[in-house]
């Protein structure tokens, strides 16, 4: 798939938001496994030590993958084998006719149709050198630490191309246009400026998208919204004196855990650092470029953008290889002194049904 052009090509220093470094490196950053280990990786021996050490490991990257990753189950999922693509298909809208006596019904009133392709990208790769010695010195679990880190570095990565996918998609028309469409497309609502983290006007766009979706015909169910923290706590902080004291009562946030805002409109709310909040790219104008190994889109110009509200069928992902780990055979262990690990996740994503997307942006 070729990209979009973008205007320009001079690069631009990456500044961190006035939040800290949220975003600071606006691509995905996925590091390559270099040096005289990256020729290939087998499971060790099948017995012994080092087969405990491989699962135990294995265990916890899965475990803090799932812990990090906001995105999973909120879009569409499919498993991918025997192939780089999947398509997807569209159907519009049929109509309604009288039957006047004596014409044959020929069934002549199919759906328009359209279809949507997504493509794997190349494979996601976190690694790290486990060297024996320092393992043995170390006061606590290098592996386990190392395990962690390594999960939540896939999940980073599948969040920010499944939120941007969704920020596109709320900017596309639908790919059903014949007769009796066009379908509905997707939505932008303008919080307006300055207004990403006021509290009020963030409520207004709840309701605001969940009467976007109903006129839609959007399913309620799997309806999920996406804020930065800082929105999200926003929200908690302004309860007592804000629409949500007056919708859900006082208790729907809590003031001392910072927890407890659960939805509004029948949306339910999930906070994340993997938002391409107010995002500044590399590019010209600070719009985001694709990076080598990205074979779908996952580039724009995320200036204004300050929150996900959609449904699950606004995007769809493949995954050919779901979280798993790599490590070193004992007789490369034995040369270098130590493991190279290497945790990988092979996914693409794209763009759906636009109609059930709809991104909050901090412009008037």
């Amino acid at each position: 798939m070729t990209a979009p052009v973008v205007a320009g090509g001079e690069q631009m220093n990456v500044r961190p938001t006035p939040l800290g470094s949220i975003n600071s490196n606006p691509q995905l950053n996925l590091s390559r496994a270099t040096g005289p280990n990256n020729q290939g990786y087998n499971d060790g021996s099948t017995t012994g030590k080092y087969a405990t050490y491989l699962k135990l490991f294995s265990g916890e990257v899965f475990k803090a993958y799932e812990a990090a990753c906001i995105a999973k189950g909120t879009v569409q999922n499919r498993t991918l084998t025997n192939g780089k693509s999947m398509q997807f298909i569209f159907t519009g809208r049929m109509t309604a006719e009288y039957h006047e006596p004596g014409t044959p019904i020929l069934g002549d009133g199919n759906p328009p149709l359209a279809e949507k392709t997504i493509v794997m990208d190349d494979l996601l790769v976190s690694s790290a050198f486990v060297y024996d010695l320092d393992e043995t010195l170390a006061q606590y679990s290098l592996r386990s630490e190392i395990s962690k880190k390594i999960g939540y570095s896939l999940a980073e990565a599948y969040d920010k191309k499944i939120f941007r996918t969704i920020a596109l998609a709320a900017r596309e028309a639908h790919p059903v246009t014949a007769l009796p469409g066009p379908e509905p497309g997707g939505s932008v609502i303008r919080l307006g400026d300055n207004n990403a983290y006021n509290a009020q006007a963030l409520v207004d766009a709840f309701f605001e998208a969940a009467s976007i979706l109903d006129e839609k015909n959007v399913p309620r169910e799997g309806r999920t919204a996406v804020l930065s923290p800082r929105q999200y706590y926003a929200l908690i902080s302004q309860v007592s004196t804000n629409i949500l004291n007056r919708f859900y009562g006082a208790d729907q946030g809590n003031m001392n855990t910072g927890e407890g805002l659960y939805e509004i409109a029948g949306i339910q709310i999930k906070r994340s650092n993997n938002l391409p909040f107010l995002l500044q790219g590399t590019g010209a104008n600070g719009v985001v470029q694709s990076v080598p190994g990205e074979n779908n889109w996952y580039g724009g110009d995320f200036t204004d953008h300050a929150g996900l509200i959609y449904q699950k069928d606004a995007a769809g992902v493949l995954t050919a290889i779901g979280p798993s780990v790599q490590t070193t055979g004992a007789d490369v262990r034995a040369m270098y002194q130590g493991d190279l690990i290497v945790g990988r996740l092979a996914m693409g994503a794209g763009t759906l049904n636009p109609a059930c997307a709809i991104e909050l942006q901090a412009a008037a």
